[in-house]
């Protein structure tokens, strides 16, 4: 039996490699070109995180929404690569924050625009029984792009350049992406031949694909973020020259564990691998609430919850694909998204505020319980839709 994946989902894995190894040359860095070369101040920082995320995050219910509605997915994505490869490169010739502000967001707009489509493309593509393979395939190497990133970066500074020269580097990979796209992925069937889909409401989507996104956002509502893991460990005594090795560690832990798992739902189901990785990482969670100082347990529990997060990406992508209806299935993928992306900027505030009145441990406890809340939602739809 034939268990090549396609094309399509090759060029588009390669292409993430490829972009997030551009994007993570830079992510790093930027609160730092932010703070120490522009002068801003931390409320900068986190004014452009946050408008850079709600602006992907609305976007991929946009453009998910277009694709279903006759735009050629295939150009929404190309589209949205370039102009995130674009603008991304020009931070380094900003001379204040405003323009750092200005070309973030374009970059997530870029991001917004191809997500969506990019994931229903991927499920198109694939037959039901390889679909949490080819999504773990895509996941696989866009985290190892992840993990390259850091380091390339890390090489330039050695390097003695500066920071606004690392970004300029970033530029290389980006127009990898684009030429990658252009040449190697396949035209898509000619929007015409698509039937146009009835209006899309919320009570019309299937009870599994329903719970799946509300429980994917309570689970992104507990979703410890890794500026809080970093800190974390630094507090736990990893030296401050670590933490970009330890950073690209645990992107190269989600490399190796995506692709195993999105196949072991294949064989085993979307549901017990979902159950089976939310709960691991709700015990993680309680875990790093009481490791102590110890080297190993530091770094241990830092990839450990890493490996937590990648085991069900690419169970959580296909379990869309298999129930979302294929005329909204685009959509699906950007409500997906966009509850992710939303419920993570509550749940980052709510987890720092936690850790600055009442300390950490309560903070890392209370993500847990969030979590095993997320993981009852999904129980409970996942047996009334039976799936997986």
């Amino acid at each position: 039996m034939k268990t090549f994946l396609p094309r399509t989902v090759i060029v588009l894995g390669l292409v993430s490699f490829l972009n997030d190894t551009a994007s993570e040359m830079i992510t790093p860095l930027l609160p730092l070109f932010l703070t120490a070369t522009l002068g801003a101040g931390p409320a900068v920082v986190g004014l452009v995180e946050g408008v850079a995320e709600a602006t992907a995050s609305l976007l991929k219910l946009v453009s998910g929404w277009l694709a279903d509605r006759g735009w050629d997915p295939r150009r929404l994505v190309v589209g949205g690569y370039t102009l995130s490869n674009l603008a991304r490169p020009l931070i380094g010739l900003a001379i204040g924050w405003g323009w750092v502000l200005l070309l973030r967001f374009l970059d997530r707009v870029g991001k917004g625009i191809r997500t969506s489509p990019r994931d229903a493309m991927i499920a198109a593509v694939t037959r039901q029984t390889h679909r949490g393979r080819a999504f773990g395939f895509h996941r696989a190497l866009d985290n190892a792009g992840a993990m390259v990133g850091p380091l390339l970066a890390f090489g330039l500074l050695q390097w003695q350049l500066d920071l606004s020269h690392v970004f300029y580097w970033s530029l290389v990979p980006g127009v990898l992406v684009v030429v990658l796209l252009i040449i190697g992925l396949p035209p898509q069937p000619p929007v015409a031949e698509l039937p146009r889909p009835p209006r899309l409401r919320w009570s019309g989507l299937p009870p599994g694909l329903r719970g799946l996104i509300l429980a994917a956002g309570g689970l992104s509502l507990a979703t410890v973020p890794e500026a809080f893991l970093v800190l974390w460990a630094t507090e736990r005594g990893l030296a401050v020259a670590w933490v970009p090795l330890i950073w690209a560690a645990a992107s190269g832990v989600k490399a190796l564990v995506a692709a195993p798992a999105g196949s072991l739902s294949d064989r085993l189901g979307r549901i017990p691998v979902l159950v089976m990785g939310w709960g691991v990482r709700i015990l993680i969670l309680i875990g790093l609430a009481f490791t102590h100082t110890h080297p190993l347990a530091v770094w241990g529990g830092f990839l450990a919850y890493a490996a937590s997060l990648a085991f069900t990406e690419g169970a959580e992508r296909a379990l869309i694909g298999d129930v979302a209806p294929p005329a909204h299935r685009a959509t699906a993928f950007g409500l997906y998204h966009m509850m992710v992306g939303l419920a993570a900027l509550p749940g980052a505030f709510l987890f720092g505020a936690l850790w600055q009145w009442w300390g950490e441990t309560q903070a890392f406890v209370t993500a847990a319980a969030l979590a095993a809340l997320a993981l009852g939602i999904l129980l409970r739809y996942g047996r009334s839709a039976m799936i997986g």
